[in-house]
C-alpha cells in the first residue's frame, strides 16, 4: 500500500514525536494540518520532514478533509497526535495487499493507557475506528464534535490496535470533558433537542452502571473507577449546558459542508 498519515494538530509539541516516530517505514509521507500553534508543534513536524499546513481552526472534519485533499498517495492513514501505531499493527498493515483490494477501508481497534494502565474494559476497549482507507472511498462528517468517517465499499477488521494515550491525568480528562460537553450541547440545541429533568437525573447514573457494570470497568481497578464516574459526569454536563444555552436563547446553526 501507498500510505499518506493524516494528523490535525494545536499545540501538540510534547506527543506529536511519539506519533511520528511509529509512522517509520508505514507512511509514505505524513501530513500535518496545523491550526496556527503557539509551540513548536510546526517546527518539529517539519524536523520529520512532514507536509505542513497552517491553517485557521474550522471544526474537526472539515480539519482532516482537508489534509486528506493535500495527500498525494491513495491510502489514508488518521491519526491523532496522542496515538501510536503500534509495532503489532504495522507489521500486520505492511503485510495487506497493495493492488485491487477487497476492501476500501479498515476498522482499528484502539487500546487506551490511562493512569498507568491499559484499558481493556469500561466501554474503552475495542474502540474500533475506521483509520485506513481510501481517498477517494471516505470522507469526514459531522458538526461540532465527533466526526464521522462515511464510506463506500467493503470494511475489513485489523487485529493489532493502535495505542492511545488519550488523557494526562485526571485534571486533563476533566478539562476534556468540559471542554466536549460544551461542544455537544451546541450541537443538540442545533438539533433542536431540549434538556429534561430526567436527563439529568437518570442518565448520569445509568451512564456509571453501564461502564463500571455492565462493561466490567471494575476490572480496570482504580482507572476503571474513575472513568465510570467521569462518563456520568460527562452526560449530566452535557444536558446541563444545553438547559443553559436554551435558557440564553443563543442561535447555533450547524456546520455545512
Amino acid at each position: 500500500m501507498d500510505i499518506s498519515a493524516v494528523i490535525i494538530t494545536c499545540n501538540e509539541e510534547k506527543r506529536l514525536e511519539n506519533a511520528l516516530r511509529s509512522l517509520r517505514s508505514l507512511a509514505k509521507e505524513v501530513v500535518v494540518v496545523d491550526s496556527r500553534s503557539t509551540d513548536a508543534t510546526v517546527k518539529l513536524a517539519k524536523k520529520y520532514g512532514c507536509r505542513v499546513f497552517v491553517r485557521d481552526w474550522t471544526n474537526y472534519s472539515d480539519q482532516k478533509n482537508f489534509g486528506n485533499a493535500k495527500a498525494s498517495h491513495p491510502w489514508i492513514l488518521s491519526l491523532d497526535a496522542d496515538e501510536r501505531v503500534s509495532a503489532e499493527l504495522k507489521t500486520e498493515i505492511l503485510g495487506l495487499p497493495a493492488g485491487d483490494p477487497a476492501c476500501n477501508a479498515y476498522s482499528i481497534p484502539r487500546l487506551v493507557r490511562y493512569l498507568g494502565r491499559w484499558i481493556r474494559h469500561s466501554g474503552w476497549y475495542p474502540d474500533r475506528r475506521v483509520r485506513l482507507f481510501l481517498r477517494t472511498a471516505g470522507r469526514w462528517e459531522g458538526e461540532y464534535v465527533h466526526e464521522k468517517l462515511v464510506l463506500k465499499g467493503r470494511v475489513g477488521k485489523l487485529r493489532n490496535p493502535i495505542h492511545h494515550f488519550t488523557y494526562r491525568d485526571i485534571s486533563d480528562h476533566v478539562s476534556r470533558i468540559n471542554s466536549f460537553s460544551e461542544l455537544g450541547a451546541k450541537k443538540l440545541y442545533a438539533g433542536r433537542k431540549k434538556c429534561r429533568f430526567h436527563h439529568l437525573l437518570f442518565l448520569p447514573p445509568a451512564r456509571f452502571i453501564r461502564s463500571y457494570i455492565l462493561r466490567r470497568g471494575f476490572l480496570d481497578g482504580f482507572a476503571g473507577l474513575v472513568i465510570s464516574v467521569l462518563n456520568g459526569y460527562a452526560i449530566f454536563l452535557r444536558y446541563a449546558k444545553l438547559r443553559e444555552i436554551w435558557k440564553k436563547g443563543e442561535r447555533i446553526e450547524p456546520v455545512s459542508y
